[in-house]
């Protein structure tokens, strides 16, 4: 192997003989006898992240909070005890946090003010809902609850299971307001029967409130109700003789239409999404 030449002082060199030709201006610079070469980096598998980052992304914690736990052992990752810290997990893994499986997906949550001829059926395609929120998320969003496509009004979207099932029980107690046009006047003792209590397949279905809108035709009509059902609504009109032309959800669990015109949609504020999960 030949040996590399000594590296120079570092003193330039002038040579005591005349150029045979001017200088040009131009100096071009001799390539290094030895080439760097660095170290090629660790390929990083982009679906691994740290445990504590997977833990503070489903918003149990912090991450520094996590570490704790990761080390008092109280995080398993597929089935396994894991205490060391910097461990990577796969989205794919089951992490298990606590005794609670952890799931880091986003959680996000979209308002719409829902036109007519849209429905929440699965077998409406073109008409489906879901077709009016297609920008908003890449995840699956799911409507709190369903809607006919005569209604309109606000309707939630969510991928947090937790919601949608919190929000679609018969033991749900949170509020919800409609407008409610009929196809003629309500009588004042019809809207006294429903104030006491309208009895439908033999279930008594009572209303928080039920008024004429002020400065409207007595054919529109306010209901203020807490049950998840929207039929419901209908029936309770139907049941003394009317016909219902429309139903529109001005409120919903404290959500309102305000600056959210007729098929446009929002996300909600984070303090939205806090008084939702404390109803």
């Amino acid at each position: 192997m030949k040996k590399p030449n000594k590296p120079s002082s570092g003193k330039p060199k002038f040579s005591k003989d005349k150029p045979s030709q001017k200088p040009t201006g131009k100096f071009t610079k001799k390539e290094d006898s030895f080439k760097k070469t660095s170290k090629p980096k660790p390929k990083t598998n982009s679906d691994e992240i740290r445990l504590n980052k997977y833990i503070a992304n489903s918003g149990i914690c912090s991450r520094r909070e996590a570490d704790l736990y990761i080390t008092s052992g109280n995080v398993k990752v597929n089935g396994e005890v894991i205490m060391e810290l910097g461990y990577k997990v796969k989205t794919t893994d089951k992490v298990v946090f606590d005794g609670v499986l952890l799931n880091i997906e986003k959680k996000e949550y979209v308002l719409l003010n829902k036109p007519k001829n849209f429905s929440t059926s699965a077998n409406a395609t073109q008409n489906n809902v879901v077709n009016l929120i297609s920008g908003a998320s890449k995840s699956k969003l799911l409507p709190v609850g369903r809607m006919d496509s005569t209604t309109t009004g606000l309707l939630l979207f969510t991928n947090d299971n937790d919601l949608i099932t919190k929000f679609t029980q018969e033991s749900q107690r949170s509020t919800k307001i409609y407008q409610v046009t009929l196809d003629r006047n309500l009588k004042f003792e019809d809207l006294e029967k429903i104030q006491k209590g309208i009895t439908i397949d033999e279930r008594k279905v009572y209303v928080e409130d039920v008024s004429y809108i002020e400065n409207q035709p007595k054919t529109e009509i306010g209901l203020k109700i807490r049950t998840s059902n929207v039929k419901v609504v209908r029936v309770i009109f139907e049941k003394l003789g009317y016909d219902v032309l429309k139903v529109d959800r001005v409120t919903f669990a404290g959500l309102t239409k305000k600056n959210l015109p007729r098929g446009m949609w929002r996300y909600l504020t984070d303090q939205e999404i806090i008084n939702l999960k404390n109803l």
